[in-house]
């Protein structure tokens, strides 16, 4: 796996379009072999392809998605995780550092699509390692984020950068802070209220105030975070990977034997919140009251 990582960077570091395709196409495939579950034996497979020989199959069948069990029994997502734990091998701050490239690099067509896949893949990386996220703690990578809202990025782009946000924010009361502190809250707003912005971001922004004003539930650190602060990465969340969270917990514990929350104290109620986005949106209290009586998420962000 270090091979196929060391690989998909080279690519991934390059200023050139077709290097950093390749990268990203190389981090995909890793991440597919790690979700989508294998053809069980030889013999469907080679079913399959006399199939599609004889031209009885148009497009191969997508292979199903492994359930999250079969996920955090698979030695391979164990070793996957163990890597994204340290600086070297996490695929998160190279997928960061291709973005701020590709930006860099202007708008066109293949760029376009090139971002797009690289915010696709921050998403999955994000939900598949959530210590990943607390890579946006920091105000050069919220910033990132921030400026693919623009107007001047196509609606994908955008829409993308929105859902790609609230897998950044969620369970992360820090990274909130650092988008709250960078006047994301206007970002957000202001393209929403542009008549140039297109109907689909406007339902994903609205989605996005939705998430923003449910209540937040503190993240819970690693052992190593508590030793060393510069060591984010190692940050740990509330998931139903937890089986892969298997690795000593002996850090501080709160009062009532749970490890203290890297959120704990950087948390805002709905009603704090409800006030910073009232500067910026005057219809704010019919989103609350609408929240309170849809209850949408479940109610909670977990």
């Amino acid at each position: 796996m270090e091979n196929l990582l060391s690989l998909a960077f080279d690519n991934l570091s390059s200023w050139d379009g077709p290097k950093i395709r390749k990268g990203l196409r190389q981090v995909e495939g890793l991440l597919a072999n790690i979700c989508l579950s294998r053809s069980q034996n030889a013999k469907d497979r080679r079913a399959s392809s006399v199939l599609r020989d004889l031209g009885q199959m148009d497009d191969e069948e997508p292979l199903p998605p492994k359930s999250i069990d079969e996920v955090t029994d698979d030695p391979a997502f164990y070793e996957f995780f163990k890597l994204q734990e340290g600086f070297e091998w996490n695929i998160a701050m190279r997928l960061v550092g291709t973005l701020d490239r590709l930006l860099a690099k202007g708008a066109d067509g293949s760029n376009d699509l090139l971002i797009l896949s690289a915010l696709d893949l921050l998403q999955g990386l994000m939900l598949l390692h959530p210590p990943s996220k607390s890579l946006f703690t920091r105000e050069i990578h919220m910033n990132l984020l921030l400026d693919l809202l623009e107007p001047d990025f196509c609606p994908a782009i955008q829409s993308a950068t929105v859902v790609t946000l609230v897998t950044a924010l969620i369970d992360t009361p820090r990274n909130t802070r650092t988008f709250e502190s960078l006047d994301g809250l206007l970002t957000i707003t202001s393209l929403f209220r542009n008549r140039c912005t297109s109907r689909e971001v406007k339902l994903k922004l609205i989605e996005f105030l939705y998430f923003y004003l449910m209540p937040e539930t503190p993240s819970i650190p690693s052992a190593r975070a508590d030793q060393d602060p510069a060591l984010h990465l190692l940050q740990r969340s509330p998931s139903k990977l937890a089986k892969a969270f298997s690795f000593s917990t002996s850090g501080k514990n709160g009062e009532n034997g749970r490890p203290q929350s890297a959120g704990d104290g950087e948390t805002r109620t709905q009603e704090e919140k409800q006030a910073l986005l009232g500067r910026h949106l005057s219809s704010v209290q019919e989103l609350v009251e609408d929240l309170r009586q849809n209850q949408p998420f479940g109610g909670v962000v977990v």
